[in-house]
């Protein structure tokens, strides 16, 4: 069944109806005009041939009938017109308010993803804050399991960070965390992480390590780099760094005990100015245990 004109009517488009109604009326003036050449060309042989004055008025009605269908069409373009203008003016309007929310969508946005990254960055390195951290360690630990992968956890303690803090203030104390995160990101391969734990504690997840040896050797490598001075402004400092070194599933097979083993190694290798102490459990996991007991060794020639 067809529908009414009036419904096909409702569902066209305003400028589209315009358009067409625009067409309409040119078409309208066109026949106009065609039929008033056609009349003066009438009233000219009438004229001409001396035609009866009542024939001649005939010509000049229809002449004048013309006209006035011209001035109707001329004022239904107009109309035409306005609606056009209307209907563009409406359209533009559309557009900006699209174009705002756009542009207010993609603020929204970008401050979303900025207060996430607030959230799980630390706010003077940039580094990977500790929830971001544990997060990959979670995901680290769930492929080295699934792989029969080992990995190790490395946890740094930087000596002496509060005199430097203490005798040059803490902007050169922030500038130092953030040269060392530098050099961390530097020290390590692309699919490692790094990340601030708090303070002038840092934390580095070492994937695929083949033995005790690499984990050693990366942390002896870390070590050299940040001992290296640092000049900021003509104030040229030097820190140290006692690093402890877990291994996973050596020594824990759950992200927190990993840390705890690697934190208890880092105090044994302060503690000692060992530079970088190993951890090695005496008994077994540290299921269960609130004061885990644990041998450490470092290696040779660590200082």
């Amino acid at each position: 069944m067809a529908r009414p004109r009036s419904a096909r009517a409702a569902q066209t488009p305003p400028l589209t109806r315009a358009l067409d109604q625009t067409e309409k009326v040119k078409e309208k003036v066109a026949e106009a005009a065609a039929e008033l050449s056609d009349v003066n060309e009438v009233l000219k042989e009438n004229v001409a041939e001396g035609a009866p004055p009542l024939k001649v008025r005939h010509a000049l009605d229809k002449s004048e009938a013309v006209e006035v269908k011209v001035l109707e069409a001329a004022e239904e373009l107009v109309a035409v017109n306005k609606a056009l203008t209307e209907e563009v003016a409406d359209r533009d309007a559309l557009e900006h308010r699209v174009r705002q929310g756009e542009s207010a969508l993609i603020a929204s946005v970008a401050a979303e993803e900025a207060s996430r990254r607030r959230a799980l960055h630390d706010a003077v390195t940039g580094l990977p804050n500790s929830t971001l951290f544990s997060d990959r360690l979670e995901k680290a630990l769930e492929q080295a399991d699934r792989h029969g992968w080992r990995f190790a956890v490395l946890f740094l303690d930087l000596d002496g960070f509060k005199q430097i803090n203490d005798t040059h203030g803490h902007d050169i104390g922030d500038r130092v965390l953030q040269e060392v995160a530098e050099r961390l990101r530097h020290s390590v391969r692309g699919a490692d992480s790094v990340g601030r734990r708090g303070g002038d504690e840092f934390l580095v997840l070492a994937l695929e390590v083949k033995d005790d040896n690499a984990a050693v050797a990366l942390a002896t490598k870390i070590c050299d780099r940040l001992a290296e001075p640092m000049e900021f402004g003509g104030v040229t400092v030097t820190v140290g760094t006692s690093i402890g070194i877990a291994i996973y599933p050596d020594d824990a097979n759950r992200p927190t005990d990993l840390l705890k083993c690697a934190d208890i190694a880092m105090y044994v290798a302060k503690q000692g100015r060992l530079g970088v102490a190993r951890y090695v459990a005496s008994h077994g996991s540290l299921h269960g245990t609130t004061a885990p007991q644990c041998a450490v060794s470092s290696p040779e020639g660590s200082s």
